[in-house]
């Protein structure tokens, strides 16, 4: 089994997720969140590098968090729904977080937040 991550809103002192898991070869990326039904409460996937995304083919809403290099948060995407392609943030977005729906309102994560990976 794939080491899990932990992602920390620093800014706002809170926990995003600790069963977070990474996609940074071509096929991990490619795959994505495709088959899985839902993300529960705690789980997400960190997708790097990248700077689009879409939901073609999933099977439920998803909080999308876009990231610089140093993991500030330059773009949010509250609820994506299935079949929809997300923004290409090729000069400013090196990574995308994906959480389950809500959980970017539910931290109060905003643009310029800085995030921790452990």
């Amino acid at each position: 089994m794939a080491k899990l991550l932990t992602v920390i809103n620093e800014t706002r002192g809170i926990v995003l997720g600790d069963r977070i898991q990474k996609a940074a070869s071509f096929w991990t990326r490619a795959k994505g969140l495709l088959g899985r039904s839902s993300l529960e409460e705690g789980e997400g996937l960190l997708l790097y590098p990248c700077w689009a995304i879409h939901s073609y083919g999933m099977r439920f809403e998803f909080d999308a968090i876009y990231l610089d290099r140093r993991y500030r948060v330059v773009h949010i995407i509250d609820r994506m729904a299935p079949h929809r392609r997300g923004p290409s943030m090729r000069k400013k977005a090196f990574a995308v977080l994906e959480l389950p729906a809500g959980t970017a309102a539910a931290t109060a994560t905003r643009i310029g937040d800085q995030l921790v990976v452990r």
